[in-house]
């Protein structure tokens, strides 16, 4: 800790900042400067610890400026940051009011200022305040909402610092047009470069407190203004040219060593022509950042969509399986796309896997429907039928069809942040795939359970990955923060049939002929799949700010006729839906 007393109006200004906290906006003058006389004001470096789990509680602390993390054990030797506190809050009142250890650990996620109160003064406030106590036990009780809740919106970052990781980065034009592409929702922002590394905190905090946003230009290289971006940033980015490997002695010089540092997010820029983006596995490698955007150079999509990723205000679809059912998803896309919304963000599991690879691919209406229609009404790519040893269905068209639609893309090297689900029966779990070739993880995400064989990757057996998460929403909530659309197309599927159909049309069943109503093995099979995922579903449901169910009942798992009736009854449903009930999402 920096104790800071060397400004000449230091008292002065410490004794107004506290007669304006919410824990004396009641009390006299006299209290005030009694409990004023034991307060510290400070600085906490960017990454430096307040104090540790279970030590001993001595203090309350108030932020002033910058930002503190909370941080508990995560079982697994590591840490997991459950709050940020920002200007105004306070830290260390629940183990000062029980007289416990300190239950969690504290880092300044930034520089930060902050006010110390030590337990006599406390003591003290208590007993001549006691009003002081009800604000302490609001701002406890919303921070217990918001670690319990299950969909946390976080706040929006204040600070975002931008580094270049090679000299060939145009790090002030990107910065330039990434200032404008978020002021354009009018927001404050404001660009910060090595011009300003002469100022002092109270500057700083001033020009933050004075805007919505602050990006910070940092240098292609470890300056001391370098290291003053990133102890201020709540958020890191990192500016890659995709055309460049990255060099073999990083120019960031252990910059990204530092504890306590926001996850870095890696943005690779691409050609402005580029039809699929330039492979980026090297620079993943290199620095593996949570999360990543491409970025065609001059291309107003892609800066308002890192925009909208940066902002915490991305669009997030997640879609369901369904087998033939899924075409529902097409006119879903087709009606939210006429709406305005544009993704950011897509993923799904089984047959929503599919349809969601094609948005990250950026393929549109057209070419989207062209594809599936190709891929599975042409012909059926589920009849290629064998002896029944591991499965009904070899399984060689399926993997040819992906092949054919997909390539050899790496997730990771497509347009849009994508991820797919798959059912792990080895470990017993779902799989999220974020990384490696694309058709194998959709290979994986299709495999019904006796009806297509599994995927074996690494000694564990995967497959389809609505078994258990049909409309993997939470696993959206987890890697994206915003708005997430969620589309479930089969949300009123079920099997049924008479007795007779059963004891008189077997045979015709098992071939899945539509007679009667007896239901083919397949739909026997999917169904018997992914009934226990159902549960899974409603937790999923919980983090969907808008659910969309398309009335698909009279479309059975492989009815790959209906692809035009799907279509249409998904399009028209969600435009009665969106002209109706006008839901604000966010637009390009």
């Amino acid at each position: 800790m920096i104790r800071d007393d060397s400004h000449p109006n230091t008292v002065l200004r410490l004794y107004r900042l506290f007669r304006e906290l919410f824990l004396f906006d009641r009390a006299d003058g006299g209290l005030v400067r009694r409990v004023g006389t034991e307060l510290e004001w400070f600085s906490l470096p960017g990454g430096w610890t307040l104090f540790e789990e279970g030590a001993a509680a001595n203090a309350l602390y108030i932020v002033t400026s910058g930002s503190l993390g909370v941080f508990v054990n995560d079982g697994a030797g590591g840490a997991r940051l459950v709050a940020r506190l920002g200007v105004g809050e306070t830290v260390g009142e629940m183990a000062m009011i029980s007289g416990a250890p300190r239950s969690a650990s504290v880092r300044a996620l930034r520089d930060t200022s902050l006010l110390r109160l030590g337990k006599p003064g406390f003591d003290r406030l208590m007993a001549e305040h006691p009003a002081a106590m009800m604000p302490i036990a609001r701002q406890l009780v919303e921070r217990l909402q918001r670690v319990t809740v299950v969909k946390d919106h976080p706040p929006a970052p204040g600070t975002i610092a931008l580094l270049p990781l090679t000299p060939s980065v145009p790090g002030a034009e990107i910065a330039r047009s990434l200032a404008r592409a978020l002021s354009a929702g009018g927001q404050r922002v404001h660009l910060l470069d090595a011009g300003a590394a002469a100022h002092t905190e109270d500057w700083f905090h001033a020009i933050e407190s004075a805007h919505d946003l602050i990006l910070y230009r940092a240098d292609c290289g470890p300056t001391a203004w370098s290291r003053l971006c990133l102890r201020q940033a709540d958020r890191i980015v990192l500016l890659a040219d995709a055309e460049e490997a990255p060099p073999s002695v990083p120019a960031a010089g252990g910059l990204l060593d530092r504890p306590g540092l926001p996850a870095a997010e890696l943005v690779l820029l691409q050609p402005p022509a580029a039809g699929m983006p330039k492979a980026g596995r090297a620079w993943l490698d290199r620095y593996g950042p949570t999360c990543r955007c491409q970025l065609r150079r001059g291309h107003a999509g892609d800066l308002a969509r890192l925009a909208r990723l940066l902002r915490n205000k991305a669009v997030g679809l997640v879609l369901s399986g369904g087998g033939a059912r899924g075409f529902g998803h097409i006119g879903v896309v087709k009606a939210l796309r006429e709406y305005g919304v544009r993704f950011d963000f897509v993923g799904g599991a089984s047959m929503g896997a599919i349809i969601a690879a094609g948005l990250a691919f950026q393929w549109d209406d057209a070419e989207l429907r062209e594809r599936m229609h190709a891929a599975f009404v042409a012909s059926d790519p589920l009849n290629d039928y064998t002896l029944p040893l591991v499965a009904l269905i070899k399984g060689g068209k399926a993997t040819r069809r992906l092949r054919t639609h997909f390539g050899d893309a790496l997730i990771e090297d497509l347009w849009l942040p994508y991820f797919c689900l798959s059912s792990d029966l080895t470990a017993g779990r779902a799989r999220v795939h974020r990384t490696g070739p694309l058709w194998r993880a959709l290979r994986a995400s299709i495999a019904i359970p006796g009806v297509l064989p599994p995927v074996v990757d690494a000694g564990a057996v995967l497959v389809d990955g609505a078994v258990m998460n049909a409309m993997p929403a939470d696993v959206m909530n987890e890697l994206m923060h915003g708005t997430i659309i969620g589309v479930d197309v089969a949300a009123d599927w079920s099997v049924s049939a008479d007795v007779d159909s059963f004891e008189t049309g077997l045979l015709r069943s098992l071939m899945n002929l539509r007679h009667g109503r007896a239901p083919g093995i397949v739909s026997l099979l999917m169904r018997a799949a992914t009934v226990s995922s159902s549960a899974q579903t409603r937790v999923s449901r919980a983090h969907v700010d808008l659910l969309i169910e398309p009335p698909l009942d009279g479309i059975g798992i492989r009815d790959w006729r209906t692809f035009d009736e799907a279509i249409e009854t998904g399009y028209r449903y969600t435009m009665d839906r969106l002209e109706r009930e006008r839901p604000v999402l966010p637009a390009a």
